[in-house]
């Protein structure tokens, strides 16, 4: 459902000082550079108290001006907008074939990516590549780690449950049943720590970042080695009560002859790898080449 209608609507009540400044910073997000008349036109709060908020936040290197815009009755409005150097963060993805780590500003750009492959994830190997990524990252800004609000992780759950599927061992994707992940991570980078279903991460990005930010309400279907989603109502994600409101996975289907099956079991990517091993094909470029699978023909038609 297309959005034409506020996020959220603020609080003048001063011990709230925290809520509307998210609110604002939101607003600006999802909006784009906007005046200050208008934050508070759209948001409910006093303009006195939009105005504080925006010298708070402009002093923190967070919003930046931009150009008067004139032509109206009175002062030229000046549009506030978020600074791509306010807030920066990191995003490691683990996939069942690869993982990603990026560098992400506060206007949703990727500012550099690192990709490592692998026939199953293990997750030493993992941690190295995250310490390695994330030293090499830092050492490049000039400010070390003192504007990266964090690290965002995004992975599939049970990990140690998919050795079939991957042509894995039981035993070699046990220890993931028990490591704790965000604490191996606290002894190389004192950044917090937030983990995520794989899934469930991308529709927050599409919300926060993609087109998801015209519409109100949409569905979204990410495709992985796994095919799953995510549900987002009035502008925010839906989780669920066991946190799989996106799990579209088990949505029904037709499979090959007009079987009845789960939408997993006819558009995963295991499947098409699986194909084109059997056509006698390389099934790497999944992994190493996901920007392009133009010379995969019909096993992607499939």
């Amino acid at each position: 459902m297309k959005s034409d209608i506020p996020i959220l609507k603020g609080s003048n009540q001063s011990g709230l000082r925290d809520y509307n400044e998210r609110l604002v910073l939101s607003m600006i997000q999802r909006q784009g550079p906007i005046a200050a008349v208008d934050i508070a036109r759209n948001s409910g709060l006093s303009q006195q108290t939009v105005s504080v908020i925006l010298r708070k936040l402009e002093g923190e290197k967070l919003l930046t001006k931009g150009d008067p815009v004139r032509g109206k009755v009175g002062k030229p409005s000046i549009p506030m907008g978020l600074s791509a150097e306010g807030a920066l963060s990191v995003g490691l993805k683990i996939g069942r074939r690869s993982a990603e780590v990026i560098l992400l500003d506060f206007l949703g750009t990727v500012r550099t990516e690192r990709r490592m492959t692998y026939r199953y994830p293990l997750p030493e190997a993992i941690l190295t590549f995250l310490e390695k990524s994330l030293d090499s990252i830092l050492a490049d800004l000039p400010d070390g780690d003192a504007r990266v609000a964090g690290i965002g992780v995004a992975m599939p759950g049970q990990i140690w449950s998919w050795a079939e599927t991957i042509g894995a061992t039981a035993a070699d994707l046990e220890s993931w049943r028990t490591i704790d992940f965000v604490g191996r991570i606290a002894t190389f980078s004192r950044l917090p720590v937030m983990i995520d279903n794989d899934a469930t991460a991308a529709c927050r990005a599409e919300n926060t970042f993609g087109i998801g930010r015209e519409y109100r309400d949409f569905a979204y279907f990410y495709v992985g080695s796994f095919v799953g989603g995510g549900v987002v109502l009035n502008h925010s994600v839906l989780e669920g009560f066991h946190n799989n409101a996106g799990a579209f996975g088990s949505l029904p289907s037709l499979g090959d002859g007009g079987a009845r099956r789960q939408l997993i079991d006819t558009a995963s990517l295991f499947l098409l790898e699986s194909d084109l091993k059997r056509a006698g094909r390389d099934p790497s470029v999944l992994w190493d080449c996901p920007d392009d699978w133009s010379g995969l023909g019909p096993e992607l038609e499939a």
